[in-house]
């Protein structure tokens, strides 16, 4: 098995590294084939593992595959483990990813369009996204087949770097720029509480393995440590908490969400691959697998848990007023996010992961949907110029469709058992925010419904496209571009149907997600699980499907019945319209306090510290200081040779008194 998962990882680099370097060379097509190829092997042999972990032939897998270096005691290598929860995530990374792949040589069959004639960058740029697209997968899977902090850390900061690299891939886009830049630097604070967590680590540990950290972490349970001043703070709360800011950053939680809807300027299967199983779900794995650091810390729990509740919620209400299709997916999947960390805030860690597979699927669905979407309307990207694309894109609309009901909870759909699942969870914990996460999760579903669907019916039904030029050319997309969306609109229907029972309520998790006994909300739940059958039926009578189909039936009276009553709403409740579409005002906020604060200090540093200490003192000053002694003492080179000898007699006398004195 050794050689399989070293293939699974480094397939994806082979085909990256041949792309990027000897694209040029090898044209668009091998470019393609070659880095589609390498992802699909590791699709395949993932698959394997998986089916290997489902029949219980195999064995977890932690080994080390390379020591590079040992210092003051740490060894800093590259190791895997490979249990259920890594079978799980690297078949749903290299699955969405060879969608992807597939779905890209569709989209991007045009991209010089897009760079001016003269424009180097543009040169070879097809060949460059299939490189970069791959070497994200690679990081993605270096990071979940981790089984040390080390490696963990550069899997989290690579995919940070391709992140960066694809979110500004038309470079000659000033937003997408600003983007990206935006998306790094954001991304650097999460990663400062992070690395410091890391530290906090291997300072009281000794070590960075997962397994010898987690074996210790009972015994430093009730460590206290002095954070600022004499105050204490528990050991494993002050580790979560710092762990859990940088997930902040990677799965973009309040207030770290900033750079998640503006990486819609990358190109839309990038969309597709950060926010739907890859970078975005970093910060979820990440709290899953250190669940046996966080169930020692209840603080650090309902840190997560208010974090999340808080992302789920008022991130949704965003989506209500977006007008581009690529953003209120991207608010979507904000929400999602905080619903995924709620269930890891109540320690229902496999319901967290539960819902993390089962939005990789309908997520990426709806992100390549929209991309259908936006080739059939010529890249116009605003739902307020589109309708009636039924008739004219049939299997973009049944794949959205699919898409959207797995996304708001429809009963049988893939959202429906995991969402559900999580709401359960967070009604049966007593954790501190329990109640408010409730609160905020069930009123998410009625969010949830209503902006999905506002979306879709202003998309697909109505008289047809508003623009004369869309209507006289939209047609549907290529079946490079449709066959992707069949295949992610598969699991999106049935996943959550025939993995709920092992996932939540079996052993399927078992001494890989470790629960306290008094946190065991999923242990509860089980004892009344009697089948996913039994389970949709009983959800069907819960206030959740009640509000879904509320939302779902307000965003059909609204957008199909009477479109004037989104534009009274709109009048009538202007400041909150405002709010909404300012985004909570947080972009100018972080605008005038840390952007304008940081030009602020700069021009401080260069006002005191370069004009008037280096320029004004230093280099200046000591100019003007020599010239003014010159200035002295050229007054007293008079040449008369009566003054100089005055001059030697008066000096004589000093000397001789100093002299006399001392």
């Amino acid at each position: 098995m050794d050689t399989i998962y070293l293939i699974i990882v480094l397939a994806p680099l082979v085909g990256s590294i041949i792309a990027g370097f000897w694209g040029g060379r090898i044209g668009r097509a091998w470019s393609h084939w070659v880095t589609t190829a390498g992802v699909g092997l590791s699709t395949l042999l993932s698959f394997y593992v998986l089916y290997r972990f489902l029949a219980g032939s195999t064995e977890v897998y932690n080994a080390t595959v390379y020591s590079w270096m040992v210092s003051g005691g740490f060894r800093f290598e590259v190791g895997f483990l490979v249990d259920q929860l890594t079978a799980v995530m690297i078949s749903v990374v290299t699955f969405v990813s060879f969608c992807v792949h597939v779905y890209t040589i569709g989209y991007m069959a045009h991209d010089e369009e897009n760079w001016p004639d003269d424009s180097l960058a543009g040169r070879n740029s097809y060949q460059r996204f299939f490189s970069y697209i791959s070497l994200f997968t690679f990081s993605m899977l270096m990071l979940v087949m981790a089984n040390n902090f080390v490696q963990l850390f550069f899997g989290w900061e690579a995919v940070g770097l391709v992140s960066y690299l694809l979110i500004g891939f038309w470079s000659v886009r000033p937003t997408a720029v600003f983007a990206n830049l935006k998306a790094f630097l954001v991304n650097r604070v999460g990663d400062f509480g992070f690395i410091l967590g890391i530290a906090a680590v291997a300072m009281y540990f000794g070590s960075l393995d997962y397994a010898q950290v987690f074996a210790r972490a009972p015994q430093l349970a009730d460590v206290q440590v002095a954070v600022w001043g004499d105050s204490q703070w528990s050991l494993m709360s002050l580790i979560g908490i710092l762990l859990f800011i940088g997930a902040m950053g990677k799965s973009a939680q309040v207030p770290l969400h900033v750079w998640l809807p503006d990486s819609m300027e990358g190109p839309t299967p990038i969309s597709a691959l950060i926010h739907a199983a890859t970078m975005v779900t970093a910060g979820v794995f990440m709290v899953a697998r250190m669940s046996p650091l966080y169930e020692l810390s209840e603080t650090a729990l309902s840190f997560v848990l208010v974090i999340g509740a808080t992302t789920a919620f008022f991130m949704g209400l965003i989506g209500i007023v977006q007008n581009d299709i690529k953003r209120v997916v991207a608010y979507s999947t904000l929400s999602q996010l905080g619903y995924m960390m709620v269930a890891l805030g109540v320690s229902a860690y496999a319901a967290g992961i539960f819902h993390l597979m089962t939005h990789a699927f309908f997520k990426a669905l709806l992100f390549l949907a929209a991309g259908s979407v936006i080739i059939g309307m010529h890249h116009d990207q605003d739902i307020r110029n589109m309708g009636g694309l039924k008739k004219y894109m049939p299997v973009t609309y049944w794949t959205s469709l699919i898409g959207s009901l797995a996304l708001i909870g429809f009963p049988g759909f893939s959202g429906f058992f995991s969402k559900d699942a999580i709401i359960e969870s967070v009604h049966a914990s007593s954790i501190a925010g329990s109640g408010y996460a409730y609160l905020m999760v069930v009123a998410g579903v009625f969010v949830t419904a209503l902006y999905t669907f506002r979306m879709f019916f202003l998309v697909f039904h109505g008289e047809g496209p508003r623009d004369a030029h869309a209507k006289g050319h939209v047609k549907e997309s290529p079946k490079v571009v449709t066959i992707p969306l069949i295949l992610l609109a598969i699991p999106s229907i049935g996943i959550g149907y025939f993995t709920i029972g092992d996932m939540l309520f079996g052993d399927w998790f078992k001494d890989v997600l470790y629960v306290a006994p008094a946190h065991a909300v999923l242990e509860i739940m089980g004892e009344e699980f009697h089948g996913a059958w039994t389970f949709m039926l009983h959800g069907m009578t819960g206030l959740p499907f009640i509000l879904a189909m509320a939302g779902l039936a307000t965003a059909a009276f609204i957008y199909l019945k009477r479109p004037s009553i989104a534009h009274d709403i709109k009048t009538r409740f202007d400041l909150l319209y405002l709010a909404l579409d300012r985004k909570y005002w947080f972009d100018e906020l972080y605008q005038l306090v840390f952007a304008g604060g940081g030009r602020a200090i700069g021009r401080l540093f260069w006002s005191l510290g370069d004009r008037f200490v280096i320029d004004g003192v230093i280099i200046n000053g000591s100019a003007r200081a020599v010239g003014r002694m010159a200035d002295w003492v050229r007054t007293i080179q008079t040449g008369y040779l009566f003054h100089y000898a005055i001059a030697m007699i008066l000096g004589l006398l000093v000397l001789l008194t100093w002299y006399v004195i001392v």
